[in-house]
């Protein structure tokens, strides 16, 4: 089963296709670039070095938060707009799942984080041994304290996401190294296709973001409302 998988989830962007577990091509660029600039050529160019056309893939997969809100959406309304254009199925995965795929092969607790700004993380727990992960919480928007809380109930913890180094300065506990700490396409893949079954897979009109709290505007609007009551 051949899947091509985006994340533009936040700063770093990254296609990868893969096939029965194994990566044939990936690409991320985590310069600051817009994710409307560099997404469809970063797709074109995976698809290119796996020399495949873009009607080989069985299925698309996409990282549909939480994370940045613009980006959640520009890599949501590309793999719609593939979805229909070619009658494919897609396969939405949490952002915070995803990266914890990238520890594949390790024994650890993966806590996956990423900044949410004001001293918050979206976060979500899972276990990974060996080619295995399971889900150990909901993912989550959490104070950094509050995430101190939870923590000492898991043994070997590893912070992987973009949050990552936020939380390891102020908790301790393990970090992934760099290779590994930011979103892969190919961890979306690897996500798409555990335990994969057509009931994960859905049309593209049906593919849509998952936020955890209100756009800034929204919160802010909301309080300017509050405080003026």
């Amino acid at each position: 089963m051949k899947i091509l998988a985006v994340d533009t989830s936040a700063v770093c962007a990254s296609v990868g296709i893969t096939e029965d577990g194994k990566i044939l091509s990936e690409s991320s660029i985590n310069t600051g670039l817009t994710h409307s600039r560099t997404l469809l050529p970063m797709i074109d160019s995976a698809l290119k070095n796996a020399e495949l056309d873009i009607e080989d893939m069985d299925f698309f997969a996409c990282s549909v938060g939480p994370g940045s809100f613009t980006g959640i959406r520009i890599g949501v309304a590309a793999i719609k707009g593939l979805c229909d254009g070619l009658k494919k199925k897609c396969i939405p995965v949490s952002t915070l799942e995803a990266l914890s795929y990238n520890l594949l092969g390790r024994s650890c607790t993966a806590v996956s984080v990423m900044d949410a700004r004001c001293n918050q993380v979206y976060c979500g727990i899972f276990r990974v041994k060996g080619e295995k992960v399971t889900r150990l919480t909901e993912d989550m928007a959490v104070k950094i304290d509050e995430l101190e809380k939870l923590l000492p109930d898991y043994e070997n913890v590893v912070f992987v996401g973009d949050g990552a180094r936020l939380c390891h300065e102020r908790l301790g506990y393990g970090i992934a190294p760099a290779g590994q700490l930011y979103q892969r396409g190919s961890s979306v893949a690897f996500a798409a296709a555990d335990g994969f079954s057509e009931e994960k897979a859905v049309d593209g009109a049906q593919l849509m973001p998952t936020y955890l709290r209100l756009p800034q505007a929204e919160r802010e609007l909301k309080a300017r409302n509050l405080s003026s009551k």
